[in-house]
């Protein structure tokens, strides 16, 4: 591979994660049908660690040194996982699209700017004017999903809402506790402790897994989000890119919603166009930089 080669790769991994982790919503619409949430995801990550512990040993990955760090990144991945990913693939079991989960979750920064400026963080008038649109925009798509026929109930949408505080608990949690590591070894150890916890409710589901083409391509591609997302951001990382990742991640929801409506006819009306426009445009003022915005 040449230089000119190796630059565009790299200018094209930011733009590549998203759509990635844009997939990862839609792999959970594909995959309920078939299966109950939480014995879907136990699969998940029993998967994912067996397919992270081969690379771990045979690319000599450190393990994080002290016990400490090892139950930080427990935490982190109860919050991160455990609790996120099963309160998105609740939702979407419980009837919620796609798109509309993704754009809850998108919230995150928004959440995250909130809780820095209770505790003392600074937050520019333009993050400001961004919270506003980003919580008006929501409010629009939502306000036409609840209702007869809708897809957005209070009981789909609390187990969205929880998995966005549940998501940024872990990030800020990760932000204050955890020291540099191998992203692959902090991953296992991470996916190891939602496993932990996600495996005694599996006993209270009573669905089976039944399991077809549909449920193994969606598992197939659920583990394929979890190794690859992990190593594109390792990689955008250790390449100075971290900065571009946090920009574009206000791309999911629409990115999502795209997907949702290609692959399962999700509906995308004039509402939900202007809604989801709205809420990235407010994301995307919350994570942009003072540079990128001047």
């Amino acid at each position: 591979m040449t230089v000119r080669d190796d630059r565009a790769l790299i200018r094209a991994m930011p733009a590549l994660f998203v759509l990635i982790w844009s997939t990862g919503f839609i792999v959970a619409r594909y995959g309920m049908p078939y299966a109950p949430p939480m014995k879907f995801l136990v699969v998940r990550y029993a998967l994912s660690i067996l397919c992270f512990l081969p690379w771990i040993m045979l690319a000599h990955v450190a393990w994080p040194r002290t016990r400490a760090q090892w139950l930080h990144l427990a935490v982190t991945g109860v919050f991160m996982h455990a609790f996120y990913l099963g309160g998105v693939w609740s939702a979407v079991k419980a009837g919620m699209g796609s798109g509309l989960s993704a754009l809850i979750v998108g919230l995150q920064p928004v959440l995250t700017a909130l809780w820095l400026s209770a505790t003392g963080g600074k937050i520019a008038a333009r993050q400001w004017v961004g919270l506003v649109l980003g919580f008006v925009g929501l409010v629009l798509v939502v306000s036409r999903k609840f209702g007869q026929g809708g897809e957005a109930d209070w009981l789909n949408m609390s187990l969205a809402v929880g998995a966005l505080f549940s998501i940024t608990i872990g990030t800020l949690y990760q932000k204050r506790f955890v020291s540099a590591c191998d992203v692959r070894s902090a991953n296992a150890i991470q996916l190891g402790a939602a496993l932990l916890v996600t495996l005694p409710f599996i006993f209270l589901e009573t669905e089976s897994m039944r399991w077809n083409a549909e449920l193994v391509g969606a598992m197939t591609w659920s583990v394929m989000v979890t190794l690859g997302g992990s190593s594109l951001l390792y990689l955008l990382i250790q390449r100075g890119a971290a900065t571009s990742v946090a920009s574009l991640m206000y791309l999911v929801p629409p990115t999502t919603a795209l997907l949702a409506w290609l692959l399962f006819a999700e509906p995308i009306t004039a509402i939900t166009i202007g809604g989801t426009a709205l809420t990235a445009f407010g994301v995307s003022l919350v994570v942009r930089s003072p540079r990128m915005a001047s």
